[in-house]
């Protein structure tokens, strides 16, 4: 309505996660903001999607091109996480802050969809797909497309597959061996999983964070606020670069030390993934002592 045909003129829409560098700022947007708008249109519009995956000199850049242009353009930026925009940028914008969409509003847009695709999306894997997105549509809808190529009835074992994911109930297995005091079962657990998964030292301390606060886990309060303090400090060693698994073993010691002060008995059902799992960790051990 604001550009009418002459939209395409005077929009530039950018991913910055994948265009993050200052060469785009320079070459691309600078170049297209200094340009006067084409038609009636009193400015251009410009939206920097995922701008908080720009680097700093980019954004830096970004704010000169916002100084030198705020007559001929308007900047929208869309972002996950606004203390990664700098401060001169935030100064010299307006601030909309808007939820995740609630549990309710993802169930009856998937519900609907599945139904126009003629595809059976079980109770389960509604929830699997509401635990992955946390409230973004855009992702929920592309979770229930992939899982739909596998196969038209959508379950959580469909929905983790076509994903690449590993299931929470898998990583919880791993925290309830060593709350129950078995710290070399926990580790040769989390090892298999993390080099069969590919998973990330830190998606597997969120998931462990998440399912704790959940409760899926029967811990006093007083555990589970020593199991948030130390994933925390472990999350930050993470990202100043520490070795993944030394500081994964390093927070199942102490899982199994907050275990056994408070005294925390972790039934452990070992799914059958977890039991194929360990039979391939037996098989690689025997394998290596063959070959010493």
């Amino acid at each position: 309505e604001l550009y009418g045909d002459a939209w395409r003129e005077n929009v530039l829409e950018l991913n910055a996660s994948d265009e993050r560098g200052i060469t785009v700022i320079r070459e691309r947007v600078k170049e297209f903001a200094r340009t006067a708008p084409m038609g009636k249109a009193n400015f251009k519009l410009i939206i920097l999607d995922e701008a908080d995956n720009m680097t700093s000199d980019a954004q830096q850049a970004l704010r000169r091109t916002m100084e030198m242009y705020a007559q001929n353009a308007r900047f929208i930026l869309i972002a996950n996480y606004v203390s990664r925009i700098i401060d001169p940028i935030q100064s010299r914008t307006a601030m909309f802050r808007f939820s995740p969409l609630p549990k309710e509003l993802i169930f009856q847009r998937l519900e609907y969809i599945a139904k126009c695709e003629g595809i059976n999306i079980t109770i389960e894997g509604l929830e699997a797909i509401w635990e992955i997105s946390q409230g973004d549509m855009r992702k929920a809808i592309n979770i229930l497309q992939a899982a739909s190529v596998i196969d038209k009835k959508v379950t959580t074992e469909t929905i983790y597959k076509a994903l690449g994911y590993i299931q929470p109930k898998e990583i919880l297995e791993v925290v309830k061996y060593a709350l129950s005091g078995n710290f070399t079962k926990s580790r040769d657990l989390l090892r298999t999983i993390m080099y069969e998964y590919g998973i990330s030292g830190t998606d597997i301390l969120r998931i462990i964070q998440r399912e704790v606060m959940k409760g899926s886990l029967d811990l006093p309060d007083d555990a589970k606020i020593e199991v948030s303090e130390y994933a925390a400090e472990i999350d930050y060693r993470l990202t100043e670069g520490a070795d993944e698994e030394i500081q994964l073993s390093a927070f199942i010691a102490r899982l199994v030390l907050i275990g056994k002060k408070y005294g925390v008995k972790a039934s452990v059902e070992a799914t059958e993934e977890v039991k194929r799992r360990e039979a391939e960790t037996k098989a690689t051990r025997k394998r290596s002592i063959k070959r010493e």
